[in-house]
């Protein structure tokens, strides 16, 4: 994910039942997600797999890995179903499943992980749903997290919306769909142009202890 179109916080959280926040990405140098993925063929990987020709759906089962260009898709099982078009589809259940794919032209990856996983090609969407989190590493290094019931990211736009209402967590009375939640999000600001990165504090070093020869109030 690139940089945050409205860095004013390096920590916000948006609490409430049932929040939705939407999130427009873009920042100074405009990079996006690889493009060319959606054209790159499929790999699996898995400890068994059912095929079903007349559904072009094939489920692979056990320790699940999914490789597509730069994107890498875990989880406990993977169904994978192509339409006519040649666009794929897939669904990733486990506990929980990930998806990681790298961004265009700059050394940063998004990561996400949630209970299920819809990964749709022609649309060019991910949509985590259950204890949803979607992070952006720069390099190695954590820059932005959020968290949801719902978050969908939409590689085509660069954008993403996070839901705090989780619809497989029932309610007190049973209902699923109200279900309440919170988005939680740490968002690092984008530093300015040319300023210098901020100097981590110095530590002072405790002041040193003297020995006195009488007790304090006594000569």
């Amino acid at each position: 994910m690139p940089a945050f179109a409205t860095p004013t916080f390096r920590r916000l959280r948006v609490l409430g039942l049932n929040v939705c926040l939407t999130v427009c990405l873009g920042g100074a140098s405009t990079a996006w997600a690889e493009r060319a993925d959606r054209d790159k063929p499929l790999n699996a990987e898995a400890d068994s797999l059912r095929y079903d020709d007349a559904r072009q759906t094939s489920v692979f089962t056990g320790n699940v890995v999914i490789t597509k260009g730069t994107i890498r898709i875990r989880g406990a099982q993977v169904e994978i179903r192509q339409d006519a078009q040649g666009n794929q589809f897939g669904v990733v259940t486990g506990s929980p499943g990930t998806f990681r794919q790298k961004r265009d032209g700059v050394d940063e990856h998004i990561e996400g992980e949630a209970r299920r996983i819809d990964y749709d090609s022609r649309a060019d969407t991910v949509r985590f749903t259950g204890d949803a989190v979607l992070r952006r590493y720069k390099g190695t290094q954590l820059n932005d997290e959020t968290s949801g019931g719902v978050i969908v990211y939409n590689n085509a736009t660069d954008t993403f919306t996070v839901d705090g209402a989780d619809p497989a967590r029932p309610t007190a009375s049973g209902s699923s769909a109200a279900s309440g939640g919170r988005v939680r999000a740490m968002l690092t600001p984008v530093p300015k142009p040319g300023a210098a990165p901020a100097a981590p504090p110095v530590a002072t070093p405790p002041a040193a202890l003297t020995p006195s020869r009488q007790i304090e109030g006594r000569p």
